[in-house]
């Protein structure tokens, strides 16, 4: 089969053998595969997968059921977006059976390949670690990334009013057209973020650049969830003013978590985010998609920091 590897900085096709379908799993004909940071990471050498895990890029997918492995209740035919360790931008995947997902009536194959890595991030970070209630005040740092527009749209469904950082007053306009109240521009008012504190979580991708300003937002008892470093890794805390605020700071990551733990996450996703999108209260944030062969146009459109949403990678164009 054909997949796509990170070499020294670019992407490019190569040939793999097609992986093995065990029990407990299922093979999947890609037709489509969501673009992340992380595979932006993985390119440049940064981010390796995680041991045992696939080296092919890739952590989201969708596509349609072609071989069933003892054990599963899919079937052959089946519609389905997964997520991945890696190994989705490929022309057929082998996944743990538990970590997929029908795609959700009325969405095509490639607007659910922009679903699984994204609304499983905003979900485990906001609902299941942060513990968010309802009417509970939400920061998204990098509101107009693709786990940005999946977590504004769950915080506006289940209760939460939330606030956004972003780069232009376009991407602002996107994030509260999402359903954010506001916000403010990284690089010219950030601090104006004071006017809507104290705010109960924070998401931040960002680190190390943001985080003096958000222990100063935090409401007390407020909790802090860190899944990125996109702004450094070093940073000097005052830490009274975390203990004196009751502050929960987290750290979290998705990728390396084990198969259990991934497939209670699909399984609450299944259960409590997955009949919205039918509902038509969630939404897949698809602004670009690019046919495979145009690969480096789509990895440089995630690179550009320019899109608000998701970038698409079409694999098999006849399904989607």
């Amino acid at each position: 089969m054909k997949a796509l590897q990170g070499v020294e900085g670019q992407v490019e096709w190569c040939e793999r053998p097609a992986p093995a379908c065990d029990v407990g799993q299922i093979r999947v004909r890609v037709a489509a595969a969501g673009l992340n940071r992380a595979d932006l990471l993985q390119r440049a050498g940064l981010y390796p997968s995680p041991a045992g895990s696939s080296d092919v890029l890739g952590l989201e997918c969708s596509g349609v059921v072609s071989e069933v492995g003892a054990g599963s209740a899919w079937q052959v035919g089946d519609r389905v977006c997964c997520l991945l360790a890696g190994g989705g931008m490929a022309e057929e995947v082998v996944v743990d059976a538990r970590h997929a997902l029908p795609v959700p009536q009325g969405l095509s194959l490639a607007e659910a390949a922009a679903l699984p890595e994204v609304y499983a991030t905003a979900w485990l970070n906001l609902f299941q670690l942060a513990g968010l209630k309802p009417g509970e005040k939400v920061l998204l740092h990098a509101g107009a990334s693709g786990v940005g527009s999946a977590a504004i749209q769950l915080c506006k469904a289940f209760g939460s009013p939330c606030w956004v950082s972003v780069g232009s007053t376009e991407r602002l306009a996107y994030c509260t057209g999402l359903g954010a109240q506001g916000g403010a521009l990284r690089g010219e008012n950030l601090a104006s973020l004071r006017d809507f504190a104290p705010f109960d979580v924070i998401l931040d991708p960002v680190g190390a650049n943001y985080a003096e300003l958000n222990l100063e937002l935090l409401a007390r008892d407020g909790r802090w969830v860190n899944i990125g470093l996109m702004g450094g890794s070093k940073a000097q805390l005052d830490m009274a003013l975390l203990l004196g605020k009751r502050i929960q700071l987290s750290g979290s990551t998705l990728r390396n978590r084990d198969d259990e733990f991934k497939a209670a996450l699909l399984s609450d996703l299944g259960q409590h985010v997955w009949p919205l999108f039918g509902e038509g209260r969630l939404k897949p944030q698809l602004e670009q998609s690019f046919a495979a062969k145009d690969v480096q146009a789509a990895f440089a459109a995630l690179a550009s920091n320019q899109v608000a949403g998701k970038v698409v990678l079409l694999i098999d164009e006849s399904l989607v």
